[in-house]
């Protein structure tokens, strides 16, 4: 099935077709992070209290990029509530420490590929950061956040093994099936109601960056395949994709 969906996507490039005709259908831009407290009737606030979110050091950072990614996690994240969370992508531990900080009642979950395995060539390509072992995770360690538990191991051959996971963030490696696997048996480790985000997601941008239509395409593969149906959200200028498991919407 992976092999057909591949071979299919290329085909459609080759062809100059449409290759993200289900994100077209399926993506809903907001406005705010407001906007997305309004469609779920959410009222809480998120806490956004995480260093250098103004900061602009590279390109992708304009348009407050990444307030706008702290902005829609933080949110789904104070207003879900969730009992277990789930992160594939620790890096240095700046997001790890939002989504703890926003559900304190909750356990997260953080996932990072060993150091070794990435210079060993198992990390695929679109790998953000590579990180010294004691480096993965080093900020949440310095906040002294006590509801955060590491797991080394690289997502690929990782099953999930911590329970139902009501909010999952998929930010490892950006490589197309990657993303699709990581998402596959997260999915099936979740309930209709609860949220899987994806980050490098913005359609608008494939273009412009090749790890983000990477990203896009290992979602486009899940929506094509029907393991989720319904709208993705995503608050303009960031690069988070939004969608709550086995909802439909019209």
């Amino acid at each position: 099935m992976m092999l057909k969906n591949i071979i299919r996507n290329r085909l459609r490039r080759f062809l100059g077709l449409n290759e993200f005709q289900c994100l077209q259908s399926a993506v809903i831009d907001l406005n705010s992070a407001a906007e997305l407290r309004k469609v779920f009737s959410w009222e809480q606030q998120p806490s956004l209290d995480i260093p250098d979110l103004d900061t602009v050091a590279y390109l992708e950072d304009a348009n407050e990029r990444r307030l706008r990614d702290a902005e829609s996690i933080a949110t789904v994240m104070k207003n879900a509530a969730p009992a277990i969370a789930l992160e594939i992508g620790t890096a240095g531990g700046q997001t790890t420490a939002l989504m703890a900080l926003n559900a304190p009642a909750s356990q997260v979950y953080t996932i990072n590929i060993p150091p070794e395995e990435i210079i060993a060539g198992e990390g695929g390509t679109f790998t953000t950061i590579a990180l010294e072992r004691e480096k993965i995770g080093a900020y949440y360690r310095e906040r002294g956040l006590q509801n955060i538990t590491q797991i080394l191991v690289n997502s690929a051959k990782w099953v999930p093994n911590i329970g139902t996971i009501d909010v999952a963030f998929i930010d490892g490696c950006h490589d197309t099936d990657f993303v699709y696997n990581d998402s596959k048996k997260v999915l099936s480790a979740m309930r209709p109601g609860s949220f899987i985000l994806w980050h490098d997601f913005n359609p608008s941008l494939v273009h412009q960056y090749p790890w983000i239509a990477s990203v896009c395409r290992g979602v486009e593969q899940l929506l094509a395949e029907g393991l989720i149906t319904g709208r993705i959200l995503h608050v303009r200028d960031s690069w988070v994709g939004i969608h709550q498991v086995g909802k439909r919407n019209a």
